[in-house]
């Protein structure tokens, strides 16, 4: 499981990407593209960046341009079906709070008709 940061920094690659499977971006590119109300720093992406290479969302490269360090990425898989991914997850949450409450109701009424057939 990616931790929020991690999230923000994948999300960032992703959109970077733009629909192919790689691209060369810097960490100035990465935090541009980053919600501007979290503090992000260049060391932080690069952390977050190892540590989904590490997680095999893609596969980087560090390379330096005028001074830059500059990152090579090329998506795999997970890296590719990472949105997808998160909207399941997401669909998974809302389900089981939507069980979650119909059987909270189910019970509240089920308990509403023992009390009428007990009291009645």
């Amino acid at each position: 499981m990616l931790s929020k940061y991690e999230s923000d920094v994948m999300n960032a690659v992703y959109s970077l990407c733009d629909g192919t499977d790689g691209c060369l971006v810097s960490a100035a590119e990465i935090i541009s593209v980053l919600p501007k109300n979290k503090k992000f720093s260049a060391s932080g992406v690069d952390e977050a960046l190892g540590n989904l290479h590490s997680d095999g969302y893609f596969d980087l490269i560090s390379s330096s341009r005028a001074g830059e360090k500059m990152y090579v990425i090329t998506l795999k898989e997970s890296g590719l079906n990472f949105r997808r991914a998160k909207k399941q997850r997401t669909r998974d949450v809302i389900y089981k709070i939507a069980l979650a409450f119909i059987g909270a109701l189910a019970t509240f009424i089920f308990g509403l008709i023992l009390k009428a057939i007990a009291g009645g």
